[in-house]
């Protein structure tokens, strides 16, 4: 780890999420080392049913029904993430301003949900647009589920959305990070959201493109690595961190899960959708290189992989070329349990592994049944936990279509 001064380091002191079976952190990381899946199937709209991830999350604890009514799905997500993360922290703003407080909300799409059923819905009336809702508008642009955190929580400072595809969840604490060390902001809210399981057209389109998982039983239906995998499970979900400076940390005594160390993002250059594992494998390097780590000192590494052919065997040879000889490195996958949340992915999968510095287990990738030649990697933890001695360091792999990648790094807090 790189010796900086206090005040720019950066930790993780509040956890709140919603995944697929989960409402809240330790759910969450007892369904991962039990193996249980959240999947269950959704009726959709045009589509039938298919495996989807659901979320059920106490969605009237922190605002009104008739709030979530006039909101959007991703910002009843955000409003419930970014209080239970406050709380979590034991942050009230007695000792931070909600002036100097910066909300970074990271998503792949929306307002997809929202036109889809508002379009929908006047085709009852003859697609009359007098039929319309007024709401259209604060429900669909770009910071909406940014915006409705602050306005439930009073908070004045900065806020906005970050489109970053799948990587929008580590781009979104990335962003965080910067503004705490560059004294933008005192305190930072950031992650992922996803609400995308209402929208027929996101399934559409990944059943034209071949890439829609599809099983019998919906909890098998994720299974990154596997020879049978047969593409993405959709997931919606949401995770939002409270990051602070570690002075600030420190002073009011606050609970650490970890260190932000490392991270890094870079593009393709080169496809609409298909991944490039070369520069996967470069985004991996620079944030090593940023955290001052060699490979061999990560403990574990998440992945991205999402059950596609392809996508799965492109990250594989880039964490083979990266992690050769790290006999002390192993690897997981999150989405296996979940499905793929999307813009929310790399935020709930970090989340997920972030106990893991306390328990010393490595949660394990499941319905792992027949692992697919090219994706067996060294340290691959397959249907089962694995039991360390001591974690150190996790890297979390997200990266995105129109070819986007990010990488974030978290180490154990040790004090200077």
């Amino acid at each position: 780890m790189l010796q900086l001064p206090e005040h720019q380091r950066i930790v993780i002191t509040g956890v709140g999420l919603t995944a697929p079976g989960a409402a809240n952190l330790i759910e969450f990381r007892a369904n991962l080392l039990a193996g249980v899946s959240g999947i269950s199937t959704i009726d959709l709209r045009y589509m039938g049913v298919h495996p989807a991830g659901v979320c059920r999350f106490a969605e009237t604890r922190y605002r009104k029904k008739r709030e979530n009514n006039r909101g959007t799905r991703a910002g009843c997500i955000g409003v419930y993430c970014a209080n239970e993360a406050l709380v979590d922290a034991k942050i009230d703003f007695s000792t931070y301003d909600r002036a100097a407080t910066g909300v970074y909300i990271g998503l792949t799409e929306h307002g997809t949900v929202e036109t889809e059923n508002e379009v929908y819905n006047i085709g009852q009336y003859g697609y009359d647009v007098n039929y319309w809702t007024h709401h259209h508008n604060p429900r669909t642009v770009l910071n909406n589920p940014a915006g409705e955190i602050t306005m439930n929580l009073g908070i004045t400072g900065p806020h906005y959305s970050i489109g970053a595809a799948c990587a929008a969840g580590n781009a979104a604490l990335i962003q965080g990070m910067q503004m705490l060390r560059l004294g933008e902001v005192d305190l930072a809210l950031c992650g992922g959201i996803s609400e995308c399981v209402g929208s027929f057209g996101i399934f559409a389109s990944f059943r034209a493109q071949g890439a829609l998982a599809e099983h019998r039983d919906p909890t098998k239906a994720s299974r990154p690595f596997d020879r049978d995998r047969n593409g993405i499970v959709i997931s919606e979900g949401g995770c939002v961190f409270a990051l602070e400076r570690l002075d600030r940390a420190l002073a009011r005594g606050a609970a650490i899960y970890g260190e932000l160390t490392g991270y890094a993002m870079n593009s393709d250059a080169r496809d609409f959708v298909l991944p490039h594992g070369p520069r996967q494998r470069q985004c991996m390097e620079a944030a090593l290189a940023r955290a001052g780590l060699r490979p061999e000192e990560i403990t574990i590494v998440n992945t991205h992989a999402t059950g596609t052919r392809q996508g799965d065997i492109e990250e594989c040879n880039a964490l083979r070329e990266t992690f050769a000889g790290c006999a002390n490195t192993w690897v997981n996958n999150t989405k296996s349990s979940i499905g793929h949340a999307m813009g929310a992915a790399g935020v709930l999968e970090l989340a997920g592994n972030l106990p893991a510095f306390v328990d010393r287990q490595v949660h394990p990738t499941i319905n792992l049944d027949h692992l697919d030649p090219e994706c067996d990697l060294p340290g691959l933890v397959a249907n089962t936990p694995k039991q360390l001695d001591r974690v150190d360091a996790i890297l979390n792999n997200s990266f995105g279509m129109v070819g986007i990648n990010s990488v974030v790094i978290v180490e154990r807090f040790v004090a200077n």
